[in-house]
């Protein structure tokens, strides 16, 4: 059986997107992991498969290169919202969201964050704009949950953070039943510069859900405008908060090409 795919990217957050609303597909941890192989498969941060729903106009499954199945990815929505070409509400684990196409890429909305400890979910009470942990000079994380759990660290300098030794530890410490993405921002000219360590994946170029968390983040302590701009090392994305609203991204989003693949070479 060959099954077609389209292999798009949001800033170089890369994602390999399989449409299984006509013919049902059977995805499994393993084979996701399998096709996200950047050495002996298609390569991808993340995996999509398009499925049908009763609650939006389609549902999206999302896998990160680990295999594991995730609640939301903020680039990969605008991704798909662009390869549809109209608006449309998008059922995910971590809730319906709706995107609209721009030139160039498209908008979601992501839905309203959500900040109580037992929501993100950590693994005791504690305040989450200013968690009283720390992990060397990483320190007072806030926690936010935009459809997948955050922590974000503001920085004198990301970029100097060293985040490939420190997001995994962080990632998997106990404090995080269901492990954590890693954001270390700086204040930069009215906006955010950001690096992520996404859980499952490692580095990432960006980060749709990361940008949306810690410009949420920065609104609630006061350190930017409810209009972020958040620089990755792939790009801008532009995050709106309304108060007390759904928070709003906007930002490039590319198709790289097709292809299709023999499904027995994977199973």
């Amino acid at each position: 059986m060959r099954v077609e795919f389209t292999k798009m990217h949001g800033l170089g957050n890369d994602f390999v997107v399989l449409d299984a609303r006509t013919t049902p597909l059977a995805m499994t941890n393993g084979l996701a992991h399998a096709l996200a192989d950047r050495k002996t498969g298609i390569g991808c941060d993340q995996l999509i498969v398009l499925v049908p729903s009763t609650a939006a106009d389609l549902g999206m499954r999302i896998f990160n290169a680990d295999g594991g199945e995730v609640e939301s990815c903020g680039n990969a929505s605008r991704a798909v919202t662009m390869l549809l070409g109209h608006a449309a509400r998008i059922e995910t684990l971590g809730g319906v969201i709706t995107g609209e196409p721009e030139p160039g890429g498209a908008a979601v909305d992501m839905g309203k964050p959500r900040f109580e400890w037992q929501d993100i979910p950590l693994a005791y009470a504690m305040d989450t704009l200013a968690l009283p942990v720390g992990w060397e000079d990483l320190e007072s994380p806030v926690a936010v949950n935009v459809g997948n759990p955050h922590v974000v660290f503001f920085v004198p300098d990301c970029d100097a953070v060293d985040l490939e030794r420190l997001g995994p530890q962080i990632e998997h410490d106990p404090l995080f039943p269901e492990r954590i993405n890693v954001n270390v921002a700086t204040v930069h000219d009215g906006g955010l510069r950001l690096r992520v360590w996404e859980r499952g994946v490692g580095l990432t170029r960006a980060c749709g859900t990361g940008a949306c968390a810690s410009a949420v983040a920065a609104i609630r302590r006061g350190l930017t405008s409810r209009d972020v701009a958040v620089t990755l090392p792939g790009g801008t994305l532009h995050i709106a908060w309304p108060m007390a609203g759904a928070v709003r991204m906007s930002g490039a989003a590319s198709e790289s090409f097709r292809g299709s693949f023999d499904l027995a070479d994977y199973t």
